[in-house]
């Protein structure tokens, strides 16, 4: 199709504006490769107010196709500004494939009036937009929603209660849950809640302060993460962020401060068409499953696409996939044309074999084999007949085990050679021996750790690594519990360590990792049962693993 350059007037009379979108925005576009091409020029109507729900002027602009004709509208708010990388990832690139963006800014942030608030306001705000754009010429009546992480927050609050026209959303690496975002197995995320301070900040007033938060955040990260107590440490390199206080002090989600955070319950219902798009190593990939979960138990039409990615990668990296994924969802359910569309609902990528692979349904249902440490620090498939202690060690607060990889807000994030960590003696690992065939494991992966302390408080973190040949151990997944034992007898308990798809190659070994930490990514456990935030005094712990533990795997058969 050749796109027009003149100003639309379509059927309602609306003539369209002559602006082009923000230099750095075209900028940006310009140096992304493997995208569809384009079929429309672009108009942009930066700044109009929208009002939110209690009136506050809302910061909004139009991105739209430069073409004769009838779109179907885009929302996408955000907290974090209206520039770069939204612009030309959402309003740019989805106005070129022929849909009218709106791109707003959520109170407080980005111009738009009022106070921010981490999730009171955006069911509200979000049908207060859809109200203005049924006021709006250019708006046909078919809408659908897009965007990542606390954009994906905004989507599910307006699917609380779906407006009419709401007839699809891709949520992207979103949020549903608050809480969990913050807290894991009862222990606060401590570097991903830093960087979330910086984030909510900071970026939506533009890049430069953005990028000077997180240069000052990462050149205090040890200073603030090691302080006595932990609570206010932050302000060195964020200032006064009250909700992060207050995030930091409330760490039960039963805790009424955390009343209404959830936005859950609207994946339970089938009313809108949802692409859940994750990947393996994002901090939100938890809650992305289970969103998948609730919206396929709740009957309505839903996808899965889960990538080799991090929280950030996927917009990066990934953004190939991720962009014709989310195109021709929206192209299906918007502007019914479903030749893009998948087969199967799933698609999940598997590392190791490095290939993607369809499926019916997450989780696929392979039966769980269960690995056994054993005293001598290996991994097999026989249950150890002696019961008794397999291995000690003394975790001191003060000098905690380093986290490394993982589902990381940085650029740490991920895959990483765990050989220095595994190294220190506050850490087990138990492994397997050499395969000699390919195992491949899908779905959840978890530990039953049978565990006693001489304190009573701990925290128990396992995680799984595959061992290549050259002695490379790699995390795949990984999760922490924070504990209360009473007495010298062992307490099990069964640490959930996340999803994961992959091969382990013949020649490679699977390994076991157990330890009391991964700091800075979790808060220290003060071992004197204070919370983490408050705590100003350590005690070292002494933990015993006891047989008759398991590693749980998802593994398949030939």
């Amino acid at each position: 199709m050749t796109p027009h350059t003149h100003d639309v007037v379509p059927r309602s009379g609306w003539v369209a504006p002559s602006g082009k979108p923000p230099l750095a925005s075209r900028m940006m576009r310009a140096t992304w490769r493997g995208l569809p091409a384009k079929q429309h020029d672009v108009g942009w109507e930066p700044g109009l107010v929208v009002p939110a729900a209690d009136g506050s002027p809302l910061r909004t602009d139009h991105y739209f196709p430069r073409t004769k004709g009838d779109f179907p509208t885009l929302l996408v708010r955000s907290p974090y500004g209206r520039g770069v990388p939204w612009s030309p990832l959402y309003g740019i690139l989805f106005a070129e494939q022929g849909f009218h963006v709106v791109l707003q800014s959520c109170r407080g942030t980005g111009g738009s009036g009022g106070r921010f608030d981490l999730w009171r306001n955006e069911a509200a705000d979000g049908q207060a937009a859809v109200s203005w754009l049924r006021e709006q010429p250019w708006f046909t009546g078919t809408l659908g929603t897009i965007g990542p992480s606390y954009l994906g927050y905004v989507q599910w609050a307006l699917a609380l209660d779906p407006p009419p026209e709401l007839k699809a959303m891709v949520v992207q690496v979103g949020l549903d849950d608050p809480h969990a975002l913050f807290y894991e197995g009862g222990a606060l995320l401590l570097e991903n809640a830093l960087a979330v301070g910086a984030g909510m900040t900071y970026q939506h007033r533009g890049l430069m302060p953005f990028v000077r938060s997180t240069l000052r955040l990462q050149r205090r990260l040890r200073e603030i993460t090691g302080a006595r107590p932990l609570r206010g440490a932050y302000e060195s390199a964020l200032g006064e962020v009250p909700w992060l206080d207050e995030v930091m002090t409330h760490p039960d989600a039963d805790d009424p401060y955390w009343h209404g955070a959830s936005m859950a319950a609207a994946a339970e219902q089938a009313a809108v068409p949802t692409s859940v798009i994750t990947g393996w190593h994002d901090v939100l990939a938890d809650q992305n499953l289970r969103q998948f979960a609730r919206l396929r138990r709740a009957g309505g039409e839903s996808s899965l696409l889960v990538g080799p990615w991090t929280h950030t990668s996927a917009l990066q990296q990934g953004w190939p996939e991720v962009f014709s994924e989310s195109l021709a969802w929206l192209r299906a359910h918007l502007c019914g044309d479903r030749t893009g569309l998948r087969p199967t609902p799933v698609r999940v990528h598997v590392g190791g074999e490095d290939v993607w692979r369809d499926l019916d349904d997450w989780p696929p249902a392979p039966a769980t084999t269960a690995w056994f440490p054993a005293e001598n620090g290996t991994l097999s498939r026989q249950d150890p007949v002696e019961s008794g202690p397999l291995a000690s060690f003394r975790h001191d607060p003060a000098d905690p085990a380093p986290s490394v990889g993982g589902p990381l807000l940085s650029r740490s994030a991920g895959p990483r050679d765990n050989s220095a960590r595994e190294a220190r003696e506050d850490v087990l690992t138990f492994t397997g021996p050499p395969l000699t065939e390919p195992v491949d494991i899908l779905g959840p992966v978890s530990a039953r750790l049978r565990i006693s302390t001489d304190t009573g408080h701990a925290d128990v973190f396992a995680r799984l690594c595959d061992v290549d040949p050259e002695n490379r151990s790699t995390n795949l997944c990984d999760g922490l519990v924070r504990l209360r034992t009473t007495g010298q007898a062992p307490s099990e308990v069964t640490v959930a360590m996340k999803a994961t798809a992959h091969r382990f190659a013949a020649g490679h070994r699977i390994r076991l990792q157990v330890s009391a930490g991964a700091h800075p990514r979790y808060a220290r456990n003060p071992g004197t049962g204070e919370p983490s935030a408050e705590a100003t005094r350590f005690l070292p712990v002494h933990l015993t693993l006891h047989s008759g533990s398991a590693l749980m795997l998802p593994q398949e058969t030939p």
